[in-house]
């Protein structure tokens, strides 16, 4: 186990919940609870008060956690602990691993879109969504190395995000949410099967990571590029991309197929923080450099994977270091089981630089980043 930690690139600053500092650690349906509430009441506090909202204000709310689902929902205890109005429709995602925020921010963003096409007289809304990964019950006490990978890279945290459609919003908001996209893998059994949660030979159930993580994530996000690409990229690298991939259908079988520039349409980019060796394959896949990467690295390394909260940490790590300015655009890109592919696209409203608020993960040891990560 202390190899495959040392290979993740996390330090000893990561935190793992209660039930898990002891020894041996305590997996049970009550820990998971505790670190529930100890994670996501405190930061939906946080947001509704840093935007000068009620519980009350809130219309729609997503809860997503992939591996815990108890019952009533996570989504339901929110609701319960702060006393939410009796129409907030709520909504639970879980299976979803590290794609999870993104799906949901796809999904409230349809939500919204078509609410306001079918019924336009009907009043704006304000969504929160919170993402987390609750580890005290996916604890792998066995032997096996494929279900340790877990055990190793995760680590306790979470994100709330608000997304509103209301005009008064346009003043205050940091992002626009300018595109999403979702696509899937799960046809193929190889890429399915990569990550599966099952028994081990003892009969233990954990999460298991074969060998294939690194090619299923490159495969999926194969499939997933062009799509983004024809959206956002200027036609010159459209058709660099297009005249090498014809190259090789007819003319060169050897050849290889351009890797556009991504660089040229979006200033920023937050990548899954499944470990140092995906965030760097990915990046590879992408073209991109070490700048490009250290959101990611930066985030593995002081928190750990904390499934697809991670993603709102590396935009802030990028906020902290005063990196975004008014007109950037920002990739998050969320890659989970099954497996999926999911990407939000967003554009800075306004200036923000300078403004790193107390709630900010980083705002106390941005000085100290980066770091080198072998």
């Amino acid at each position: 186990m202390d190899k495959i930690v040392s290979l993740s690139g996390l330090s000893e600053e990561t935190r793992l919940p209660p039930a898990l500092r002891y020894i041996p650690p305590r997996s049970d349906h009550a820990g998971a609870m505790e670190e529930a509430r100890m994670v996501l009441f405190p930061i939906f506090e946080q947001l509704l008060s840093g935007n000068g909202l009620s519980p009350r204000d809130v219309d729609i709310l997503v809860v997503n956690c992939s591996g815990f689902c108890p019952d009533p929902s996570l989504a339901s205890m929110v609701v319960s602990r702060f006393g939410m109005r009796e129409d907030v429709r709520c909504f639970n995602l879980t299976g979803m691993g590290c794609s999870a925020n993104t799906a949901a921010v796809d999904m409230v963003r349809n939500m919204m879109m078509a609410s306001s096409s079918s019924h336009p007289h009907r009043r704006a809304c304000n969504a929160v969504i919170l993402s987390t990964e609750i580890l005290s019950t996916g604890w792998y006490p066995g032997k096996e190395r494929a279900f340790m990978v877990l055990n190793c890279i995760f680590r306790m945290g979470g994100a709330a995000v608000l997304m509103s459609n209301k005009r008064e919003a346009k003043r205050t908001a940091k992002y626009k949410l300018v595109w999403t996209l979702r696509t899937q893998g799960a046809f193929d059994d190889r890429r399915y099967s990569a990550a599966y949660r099952e028994e081990d030979s003892e009969g233990i159930t954990g999460m298991r990571l074969n060998g294939d993580v690194l090619y299923v994530a490159g495969e999926t996000l194969q499939s997933h590029i062009p799509i983004l690409g024809a959206r956002f990229l200027p036609y010159t690298e459209i058709l660099l991309f297009l005249a090498s991939t014809l190259k090789k259908k007819f003319l060169d079988k050897s050849a290889e197929i351009y890797v556009p520039n991504f660089k040229s349409a979006i200033q920023h980019f937050c990548f899954p923080a499944t470990g140092k060796s995906v965030v760097r394959e990915t990046a590879k896949r992408l073209r991109l450099g070490e700048e490009d990467m250290e959101p990611a690295l930066m985030a593995v390394y002081r928190y750990g994977n904390q499934s697809s909260a991670s993603l709102w940490y590396e935009l802030a790590y990028l906020e902290a270091k005063n990196r975004v300015k008014k007109g950037d655009r920002i990739w998050q890109l969320g890659m989970g089981t099954g497996p999926k592919c999911n990407s939000i696209v967003l554009q800075c409203c306004r200036p923000i630089s300078g403004e790193t608020p107390r709630n900010n993960p980083w705002a106390d040891c941005i000085h100290k980043y980066p770091v080198t990560i072998p």
